[in-house]
């Protein structure tokens, strides 16, 4: 009996040590090659690194940046016998060049890795798997997916080929993402945003439906909170698709991963005039009511100031008909009655000389020419000519007049998720007021004129209060301003005396003469659908 465990023990043994040897084998040598090559191949790969990369999501949980297992396909071309006939067969399944292919495999010829493609579709992964080519192999990688697509594509950004965020919130928060504080967690914290998706999915339409009535160049579109800073839609056009930005790069593309909302400047033209009456009102220079005489152009130095189209304005005006009528002269008016030196101090106040602060890459201007101090440059930027700043810094400028006087820091990221757990919620962060809640009260009276009675009328929402005002600039080339080019603003919040959100439409050469044409309508649509998406109840009965 004793001898009988014995043996049965020792039979058990042989077994188990036969199929140990036996996988040995398996791995080592059968499918040796295999396992060198995966090793090889991926030891640099997003699925290899230390840490998942941390997620990103839309307030509302849909989700913008993931991390997914993809297939791919790889060759070990030393395994490969007929180089000709197996590029031929990876070129047709794989949509690529076969003599590339070919040229890739041959120069590889010795090694045991060489990646064919990436982020295959399930008929390639079908296809390669029917016709089991030898020395070609599939496997899974954890990737970097963007499931929205183009949607928010410049807020967000993308992963690049070297794991390390391009453009975007991918490059703000590409350390947070990356590694986050808590060295023993296995993924980086998540990302959870502001931006609404449906608003943002409401202003991207818009803006390919005015790409193809009106031909833009470009555009972008910013939907803000006023009193919190919370970007609650960032739509811009073009866009692109982060699971293919190769592709841009490919064709030296690059200036469409940019984010024109905070990193390209502009001239606003005369949606700036509200900031130079701020000041004047501010100061006690001017009135709502103060009046003076159009006298149809200025005559500064060797320069002359009109009016939009060479228009004069007969009789007495006031200064809220200076803004209902854009009247060049009537800012210039304004400033003269400021004087430069308070003119300078309230520009820098509304934050045109800084960052914003928002979390994406950001740029701002110095203005050193404006800051020169002639006088035909301060005329000039009264109407928002010779005066350059990005979209983002005019939104904040115009939430101080929309919130009484703060001026507040724009930001995106509302939340960060560690393991589930909030470690971060952003706090609102603002100034000490600026302007007075009196001169907040002011312009904004001026401002819902501009829309009742002047070149706004378009923006109308029956039962509400609009507060806004157009703007129609030329556009420098080589410092001389092209007659047929121009970028056409419009900025407005509603409800005007209690605004739950600000907008700014900017089109670059729209095929229209003003953006009473053009800008203003897309307002309209978007200003009508947030107020029926958020049932913010009107402000009088008609």
């Amino acid at each position: 009996m004793k001898n009988g465990r014995i043996n049965l023990i020792f039979f058990l043994f042989l077994l188990f040590s036969a199929a140990i040897i036996s996988r040995l084998i398996y791995l080592q040598i059968l499918k040796g090659d295999f396992y060198k090559a995966l090793s090889q191949g991926l030891n640099n790969s997003f699925s290899e690194t230390q840490i998942e990369r941390g997620e990103i999501f839309l307030k509302g949980g849909e989700p913008l940046a993931i991390n997914i297992d993809l297939p791919f396909v790889f060759a070990s071309p030393r395994k490969i016998e007929k180089f000709e006939e197996t590029a031929e067969a990876l070129s047709q399944i794989l949509n690529l060049d076969k003599n590339s292919v070919l040229e890739q495999l041959k120069k590889d010829k010795d090694k045991s890795y060489s990646l064919l493609k990436r982020k295959l579709t399930q008929k390639e992964v079908d296809d390669l798997k029917k016709l089991n080519l030898g020395g070609v192999y599939l496997d899974e990688e954890m990737v970097r997916y963007y499931p929205q697509e183009n949607l928010a594509s410049q807020v967000i950004g993308f992963l690049g080929a070297q794991g390390i965020g391009q453009y975007g919130l991918e490059e703000s928060f590409n350390d947070i993402l990356e590694n986050g504080e808590d060295t023993e967690a296995k993924k980086g914290p998540d990302l959870i945003l502001t931006i609404d998706y449906n608003i943002q999915f409401e202003a991207e339409k818009l803006l390919q439906g005015v790409k193809e009535n009106l031909e833009i160049k470009s555009g972008q579109i910013i939907v803000i909170e006023p009193n919190s800073g919370k970007i609650i839609a960032m739509a811009h056009f073009p866009n692109f698709n982060p699971n293919q930005y190769e592709k841009y790069a490919e064709d030296r593309n690059l200036e469409i991963f940019k984010n024109s909302v905070t990193q390209k400047l502009f001239e606003p033209g005369s949606v700036f005039k509200p900031m130079t009456m701020a000041g004047a009102l501010n100061e006690g220079k001017i009135t709502p009511e103060t009046t003076y005489h159009d006298p149809g152009e200025i005559k500064i130095g060797g320069y002359k100031i009109y009016n939009y189209a060479r228009r004069t304005y007969p009789g007495e005006l006031t200064m809220t008909n200076v803004l209902e009528k854009s009247i060049n002269t009537g800012a210039v008016f304004a400033e003269t009655q400021l004087g430069e030196a308070l003119f300078l101090n309230y520009i820098e106040k509304f934050g045109f000389f800084e960052k914003t602060g928002i979390d994406l890459p950001e740029v701002y201007s110095e203005n050193e020419e404006f800051k020169k101090g002639y006088e035909i440059n301060f005329a000039t930027a009264s109407f928002g000519q010779g005066i350059e700043m990005t979209p983002i810094q005019l939104a904040r400028a115009y939430c101080v007049i929309a919130n009484g006087g703060k001026l507040i820091k724009p930001y995106l990221v509302e939340k960060i998720l560690e393991n589930g757990n909030l470690v971060k919620e952003i706090q609102l962060e603002t100034s000490l007021p600026i302007i007075s809640s009196k001169t907040s009260r002011q312009l904004t009276a001026m401002l819902v004129s501009v829309i009742e009675n002047g070149y706004g009328k378009s923006a109308k929402i029956p039962g509400y209060y609009i507060a806004g005002k157009t703007g129609t600039a030329q556009v420098a080339e080589g410092g001389v301003y092209s007659p047929d080019k121009s970028i056409q603003t419009f900025v407005g919040f509603a409800p005007a005396f209690d605004p739950k959100f600000l907008i700014l439409i900017k089109l670059d050469n729209p095929k229209t003469k003003t953006a009473e044409y053009s800008a203003v309508p897309i307002f309209h649509d978007l200003a009508e659908y947030i107020i029926h998406y958020w049932q913010i109840p009107p402000d009088y009965t008609e």
